[in-house]
C-alpha cells in the first residue's frame, strides 16, 4: 500500500485537498501501477509560525 505524505504551510481548502488527493493518486496508480483504493494520502497542515526558513520564521511574530 503507497503511503503519501504531504505538508503545507497554512491551510488549504477542501477542493484543493480533494484535487490534489485526486492528482496524487492518479499519478501513483499510473507510474507504480497500484490500485487507486490502495493509496493511502495524509496532509498535514502546519501553521506558518511552525516553519522556518534560513533561519526566520515563515510567519514571523508582530
Amino acid at each position: 500500500m503507497p503511503y503519501v505524505n504531504i505538508r503545507v504551510a497554512g491551510k488549504l481548502s477542501k477542493d484543493q485537498k480533494s484535487n490534489i488527493c485526486k492528482g496524487v493518486t492518479d499519478v501513483i496508480a499510473k507510474e507504480a501501477g497500484k490500485p487507486p483504493e490502495a493509496i493511502l494520502i495524509f496532509i498535514d497542515e502546519v501553521e506558518r509560525e511552525n516553519i522556518a526558513k534560513g533561519g526566520v520564521l515563515l510567519d514571523p511574530p508582530e
